[in-house]
């Protein structure tokens, strides 16, 4: 077991008594491994911290975006909440790597806009269990970002996290703007 699991582990079961004729497991015994196990402790509580200011700031930028993007008007905004509008497009990011994906999604919302789609859903994935049962996904975590970032900002009118029947926690509704038109020559 890797450290800060150790120490979660430990952190998790210390109030647990064995079953009567049986031994505990792996005693805390020496002062190196205690002290081991709070420095594991610390950097687990502070990736968990991490984590959370990381979910926080994600849903933060997903309510700014979602709500107070200029151009989305009230009724969009809660036809795309409610998953209403019609999905023109899917990006899978399943299995790719951080950078990966970035460029997929970067690729996929041009393509998209290019071809008039207004409304994608792009799944994420919920994450992987951690030890409480929590899940944590490193690219749903990141996509309130990039979708805020050029060149996607310049793309994107607003976002929300999918409902249930498109993947829940797991996807986004993401709005595009209308592809800017050429200028026509009046000949």
């Amino acid at each position: 077991m890797a450290p800060p699991d150790e120490a979660l582990w430990r952190r998790a079961t210390r109030d647990v008594a064995p079953l009567a004729g049986r031994r505990a497991g792996a005693a805390a015994g020496t002062a190196a491994s205690t002290a081991t196990g709070a420095a594991a402790g610390a950097a687990t509580h502070a990736a968990a911290g991490a984590a959370a200011d990381t979910a926080a700031n994600a849903g933060a930028a997903a309510a700014r975006r979602a709500a107070g993007a200029a151009g989305l008007d009230r009724r969009r905004a809660k036809r795309l909440r409610r998953g209403e509008m019609a999905i023109d497009g899917r990006l899978d990011l399943h299995g790719m790597t951080r950078q990966e994906a970035r460029g997929a999604l970067a690729g996929f919302l041009a393509a998209a806009q290019g071809r008039g789609g207004r409304c994608v859903l792009v799944i994420t994935g919920k994450g992987q269990r951690e030890p409480l049962g929590e899940r944590r996904s490193v690219l749903r975590a990141a996509l309130p970002r990039w979708l805020d970032e050029a060149p996607n900002r310049e793309r994107v009118l607003g976002f929300e996290a999918a409902r249930p029947r498109h993947g829940g926690d797991g996807a986004f509704y993401v709005l595009l703007r209308k592809a800017a038109r050429p200028p026509q020559g009046g000949g």
